[in-house]
């Protein structure tokens, strides 16, 4: 069994209490676990426990409920089509495009903060253009506070998010809190550079000035200025897109699949001589 969320490690608990399934169990997000009865019989009695991040793996050590293995997520390989993305870019005529692409959750997501961050470009970068793909429960109260902004547009869900990645100049991520924030790895494999806020798990991936660019949580006037960077500095764009795609080797769903491969044999292993 793997189980990849907290009722999913429970259900995997007792079925293994019931029919001695070994499990594996990974945490994906940075809120540390609740240090409960429950969780610390689930987590003890798994046969692997893996975190996708350091922050992740650092907050369960501390619970020193056993061995942490860090095992990140992959990149998706999403597919891409040139045509499609010169339609998307040609929407935008002589713009400078700014993405974000999640789901339109503030609270987790800071969307807010990335509008704000256009409220303060839109008069001295008139050619700088936000666009926000995706859907979620803060989807019309975001429109409506973004009416006014002339430089900001939604684009909604969209099946092909690679052919809109792809046609992007910058992508601006600035969650609140961030499991691993895989999302990024599929930027960088469409060569295009990040500014991300420095949460959670986000820094494991985008390096400051090496593969990407780290501003503080919830600080509108940082992002703005890294935004015009990368505006004004083609050239430090091109390296970070560069350092971002050397490190892509380490984030391929076959990197992943072995790491975990490994430990599933060790579980049967472990369960086979238990």
């Amino acid at each position: 069994m793997h189980a990849h969320e907290a009722k999913a490690v429970h259900w995997a608990a007792l079925h293994r209490l019931m029919k001695g399934t070994p499990y594996i169990l990974t945490r994906r997000v940075d809120t540390p676990v609740k240090d409960n009865a429950v969780n610390r019989w689930c987590y003890r009695r798994a046969a692997r426990r893996v975190a996708i991040s350091r922050v992740i793996q650092r907050q369960l050590e501390a619970r020193d409920w056993g061995d942490i293995k860090l095992i990140p997520s992959a990149f998706s390989g999403l597919a891409r089509s040139q045509e499609a993305t010169q339609c998307i870019r040609a929407a935008f005529p002589g713009k400078f495009l700014v993405g974000h692409a999640g789901a339109l959750v503030d609270r987790h997501k800071g969307q807010r903060v990335l509008l704000e961050a256009a409220r303060i470009l839109e008069s001295q970068f008139p050619d700088i253009h936000f666009v926000f793909l995706g859907d979620g429960e803060d989807r019309e109260v975001l429109q409506r506070e973004s009416a006014d902004l002339s430089n900001v547009t939604w684009l909604g869900f969209k099946e092909n998010i690679g052919d809109y990645l792809a046609g992007l100049d910058v992508f601006a991520f600035p969650s609140r809190n961030e499991g691993l924030g895989s999302v990024l790895l599929d930027v960088m494999d469409a060569g295009v550079p990040i500014v991300a806020t420095e949460v959670g798990g986000i820094p494991d991936i985008v390096h400051h000035d090496s593969t990407g660019l780290l501003v503080p949580p919830g600080d509108a006037l940082a992002l703005a200025e890294a935004l015009k960077c990368l505006h004004d500095m083609p050239a430090l764009c091109r390296r970070l897109v560069d350092a971002a795609a050397a490190q892509l080797d380490l984030y391929t769903p076959a990197a992943m699949a072995a790491a975990y491969m490994t430990l599933y044999e060790q579980a049967l292993n472990s369960a086979g001589t238990a």
